[in-house]
């Protein structure tokens, strides 16, 4: 087994195996109702809907390329014969405690259990060369299984939490923001919306790659100051409730109650009801009475070689 860093020509093999994922490929009719359908029927933004990017050769080659630009980490796992039979995706960034400079993993997808031992030692590797005191990874429920010999350390919980959008006594500035240099956050936190961390969600939502692709909603791509304290917001419109949205924001400082207000007022503003929040119990304090809380529940973990 070989470990080393994907090429654009191992596009195909990646996206297999995101695709082998998907038991059935479906989109939804003039009439409003689900149908099965021939993958080959879809569209790109058909295909994308069932697990992103990686759903298409053409999409996954342009997300390839980006990570390989230096926003992310991808390896994959080859046999004797070359063929890839693993893949992993991984982002390294500087936060605040309790993940300092850590080396967050994404995905893992592998067709043996030789594949995942190989890629997290691969990984652990990276993150020493990186200085990055960390591996992490995201748990939802018991979604994610490590391979014998691993373990997983507890560095936080989060829920998702909803608020209202509607309109605040306080003084804020919002202004459109387009650059997407992942070291405006070095060292900063991410108290709303680290559902994965923060350098991926920011390689995620803050690079124009999907212009050209109608997906459907708006993305929102905010500098807001409220109350001395600058930040950046990303709201992100809910694809089947256009007046709902998920909010994602970096700080340097814990989120204040007047950030949240000021985000729920520019919301209001722009049509928006309902906000969706993923934030710790701690974090989610500055919310208000008014918040209400549901069923997800996640943890981020540091990953330990035993």
């Amino acid at each position: 087994m070989a470990i080393r860093l994907a090429s654009l020509d191992d596009t195909g093999a990646i996206s297999a195996l995101f695709r082998g994922r998907i038991g059935v490929w479906q989109r939804l009719n003039a009439q409003g109702r689900v149908e099965d359908m021939p993958y080959e029927a879809l569209t790109l933004v058909e295909r994308w809907l069932h697990g992103g990017a990686w759903m298409s050769i053409e999409t996954g080659a342009i997300f390839l390329n980006h990570l390989l630009s230096g926003a992310g980490i991808p390896l994959v796992a080859t046999d004797d014969d070359g063929y890839v039979t693993g893949y992993a995706e991984a982002y390294h960034g500087v936060e605040a405690e309790p993940y300092g400079s850590s080396l967050h993993l994404e995905h893992l997808l592998t067709n043996t259990a030789y594949d995942a031992v190989d890629l997290l030692d691969a990984l652990l590797a990276r993150a020493k060369a990186l200085k990055a005191s960390k591996l992490t990874i995201n748990r939802v429920g018991q979604d994610f299984t490590l391979p014998e010999g691993y373990t997983c350390t507890s560095l936080s919980h989060l829920r998702r939490y909803t608020v209202g959008a509607r309109q605040g006594q306080v003084f804020y500035r919002s202004v459109e923001h387009s650059d997407a240099n992942p070291a405006q956050i070095t060292g900063w936190m991410m108290p709303v919306g680290r559902l994965t961390s923060a350098r991926h969600q920011w390689e995620t939502h803050m690079p124009r790659l999907w212009e050209a692709l109608p997906r459907g909603r708006k993305l929102h791509r905010q500098k807001l100051a409220a109350a001395g304290q600058d930040s950046y917001v990303v709201v992100e419109q809910d694809m089947y409730d256009p007046r709902s949205a998920a909010v994602y924001l970096w700080a340097a400082k814990p989120v204040t109650a007047q950030t949240i207000m000021a985000i729920r007022d520019w919301s209001h503003r722009e049509g928006y009801r309902t906000l969706k929040l993923a934030m710790t119990d701690d974090a989610a304090k500055v919310l208000g009475a008014d918040a209400e809380v549901d069923a997800f529940a996640q943890e981020t973990c540091a990953v330990v070689r035993e």
